[in-house]
């Protein structure tokens, strides 16, 4: 004979709650990638802060770097500006996603001044091995200036 369980309703519910907010804990909790819409940085993100950053900022994903630089750029328009009215962050994200398209357009210096400072080394090693060494004289120990 099989033994038989009696479930009430409410324990299938109870049951079936628990593994609704398993389920949504572990959606919640899962790491996704996201792409900012102003530099490109891809960061790795819960599902719940990237709905939360998009909430935020009118459905645009964006980096922490970027959010700062938004933050800024409301603060200091702001402190700019005659009435010291604040602009909208909508107003100061799209500046900021502006100038990040005028920087990624623009084209990199001709030399970077990282060359020049491994230029500068290469030289001054070359010197260095080029120079004639200077002949030391062997060094002397206090025992062998001594007469026995």
């Amino acid at each position: 004979m099989v033994p038989t369980t009696v479930v009430n309703e409410t324990e299938v519910a109870a049951a079936a709650a628990m593994m609704t907010q398993s389920s949504n804990y572990k959606d919640q909790s899962e790491v996704e990638f996201a792409r900012c819409e102003c530099c490109g940085l891809t960061e790795e993100c819960t599902a719940a802060y990237v709905s939360r950053v998009k909430e935020r900022y009118g459905g645009r994903w964006i980096c922490g770097l970027c959010t700062e630089a938004v933050k800024d750029e409301i603060t200091c328009r702001s402190k700019k500006r005659e009435n010291h009215m604040m602009i909208s962050t909508d107003e100061a994200l799209n500046r900021h996603m502006k100038f990040c398209e005028q920087f990624r357009s623009s084209s990199p210096p001709a030399r970077p001044a990282a060359d020049d400072l491994i230029s500068a080394m290469k030289h001054i090693l070359r010197r260095s091995l080029d120079s004639p060494r200077k002949s030391k004289s062997p060094p002397t120990s206090f025992l062998a200036s001594k007469a026995f």
